[in-house]
């Protein structure tokens, strides 16, 4: 089993050393230009995990395997880091970051172990005299950025202390967000304003999430497929009766959503 593992990977670096040498597209690729194609392939894995598609995952897999060997053989060229020095940075950050396996440490469940986790990177941040939220990437898509700031603060201790209460700060974030949509109506210009308050609905209701135990992300994408998979499902019966969207009436738009959902 080890020795198949090996070898399968052993191959696959070696592919990857042909490909540099030899293809003129592997060989003009820098660590910018395979960026955009890296998330590209991530988001393509999300899809299939959501999909629960074993097979599209398996490939997908394979497929963010391959940015990363590419990476660390473009970092061997510029004498940074190769393959070697990833996987062991990798292999001593877990080691440390699971004391309760590695060292003697009590954890009761997943929980504590999520703690510990942001407690010891903590420690390693004050040591670079980093920030708490610093290590929060910037680029990272909003809804994802919000939970990642959440479960950071709350690793520190600077935490709701049960769904009730985080509950009642979302109904008073809608509270105010109607307030100005109601002052809006009345003729005053405070788009910023709702904007604002929206963004603070927001925020709230990832936190519920989290306290629910559901990815925000994940669910709202759920929700996109299945709104997707009912619209098409209008848009086909449509053509059907040779219905076009200028023609059809939001009755009978909302017959067949109707319909979509009992299927």
């Amino acid at each position: 089993m080890q020795d198949t593992r090996l070898r399968a990977f052993k191959r696959l670096l070696d592919i990857m050393d042909d490909l540099r040498e030899k293809c003129p597209w592997d060989k003009k690729q820098t660590l910018e230009s395979l960026r955009h194609l890296t998330i590209e392939e991530v988001y393509e894995l999300s899809d299939a995990i959501l999909d629960n598609d074993k097979a599209e995952i398996k490939k997908e897999l394979g497929d963010v395997m391959l940015h990363l060997v590419f990476y660390s053989k473009i970092g061997s060229e510029t004498n940074d880091f190769d393959i070697t020095d990833v996987i062991n940075s990798i292999c001593e950050k877990l080691i440390v970051r699971h004391p309760h396996i590695y060292g003697d440490t009590e954890v009761e469940d997943a929980d504590d172990v999520a703690r510990n986790w942001e407690l010891i990177k903590l420690k390693e941040k004050e040591n670079k005299k980093k920030t708490v939220l610093g290590g929060v990437p910037k680029s990272l898509p909003a809804i994802v950025k919000a939970l990642r700031i959440q479960e950071k603060s709350a690793g520190v201790g600077f935490e709701w202390e049960n769904k009730e209460d985080v509950w009642k700060k979302v109904t008073e974030e809608i509270d105010e967000l109607h307030h100005e949509v109601e002052v809006h109506d009345q003729g005053t210009d405070n788009l910023e304003k709702i904007e604002d308050e929206f963004g603070d609905v927001m925020f709230s209701m990832i936190n519920y999430a989290r306290f629910l135990n559901i990815n925000p992300s994940d669910a709202l994408e759920k929700t996109n497929k299945k709104f997707i998979t009912r619209f098409n499902y209008i848009e086909e019966k449509m053509n059907q009766q040779g219905i076009s969207f200028e023609e059809a009436t939001l009755e009978q738009m909302d017959k067949l959503w109707e319909e979509s959902k009992k299927k």
